[in-house]
C-alpha cells in the first residue's frame, strides 16, 4: 500500500534524531538490530535512516522515504542494496533530502518544516561519521523539482558532506533535466561514477530560481 501522509509534520512532537537513534541501537523484537539501522525504529510518518550495518557503507541520498522498513525493502531500496553490493560496499544507508514519508512526492509538505530538516541533517552527519572516507550516492532524480525547498535542504547536505570530505557518486545516465538518476530501473551491475555535487548545486539553484 502507498503511504499517504496522515498529518502535517508540524503536528509531530518529539522528532529528535539523537533520541530516536538511541532507541534504534537497542535490541528490537521486530527486526535484527545487529544487521539493520532503522531510525526511528518503528514505522512512523517520517524516517531518517534505513540501512544495513557494515564497515564500508554506501550512503544513498534520495528525496523522501516511502514504505520501506527492515526486511521489507521497497523496489527502490532493493535496487540500492544490489548496486551497493556490486560496487563492493559491505552495507548501504538510505537517507533523504527530506524525511517525511510519502510514496508520492506530491503529497509532501508544501512548506519545509525547519525542525524536521535540522534533525535530518544531524542524521546525515551521523551517517557520514560511520566511515573514514564517506561515499555518497546522489540518487534523487527529477523528483528534486517537486518542492522548491528541496534545493535548500540539499544545499545543507552538500555542505555537511564537504565537512566530512565525502566522495560523491552517481549511477546511470544524468536525466535530460540534468539530475542524477533515481535508483529504480538501474541494472544491478551499474557502476558508480564521480559526481560533482558543488557544480550540480549551482546548476540547481539557477534552475529553481
Amino acid at each position: 500500500m502507498p503511504h499517504i501522509p496522515s498529518e502535517d509534520t508540524r503536528a509531530f512532537n518529539d522528532i529528535s534524531f539523537r533520541s530516536a537513534l538511541e532507541s534504534a541501537l537497542e535490541p528490537s523484537p521486530f527486526y535484527d538490530t545487529e544487521k539493520w539501522l532503522f531510525v526511528p525504529n518503528t514505522y512512523t510518518e517520517y524516517r531518517y535512516i534505513l540501512g544495513t550495518k557494515g564497515k564500508r557503507p554506501l550512503i544513498c541520498v534520495g528525496v523522501n522515504p516511502s514504505t520501506a522498513a527492515p526486511d521489507h525493502l521497497d523496489p527502490t531500496l532493493q535496487s540500492v542494496q544490489r548496486i551497493a553490493s556490486f560496487n563492493r560496499y559491505d552495507s548501504f544507508i538510505m537517507i533523504n533530502v527530506y524525511a517525511q514519508r510519502a510514496t508520492s512526492p506530491k503529497d509532501m509538505d508544501s512548506v519545509c518544516r525547519k525542525e524536521l530538516h535540522q534533525e535530518n541533517i544531524k542524521a546525515f552527519r551521523y551517517a557520514l561519521s560511520l566511515s573514514e572516507t564517506p561515499a555518497v550516492w546522489a540518487a534523487w532524480g527529477n523528483i528534486i523539482e517537486t518542492r522548491p525547498y528541496l534545493c535548500r535542504c540539499l544545499a545543507d547536505m552538500i555542505l555537511a558532506a564537504g565537512d566530512s570530505r565525502a566522495d560523491w557518486f552517481h549511477c546511470g545516465k544524468i536525466s535530460k533535466k540534468g539530475h542524477p538518476h533515481h535508483p529504480l530501473y538501474l541494472k544491478k551491475d551499474e557502476t558508480l561514477m564521480e559526481f560533482d555535487a558543488a557544480s550540480y548545486l549551482r546548476f540547481l539553484s539557477q534552475k529553481m530560481s
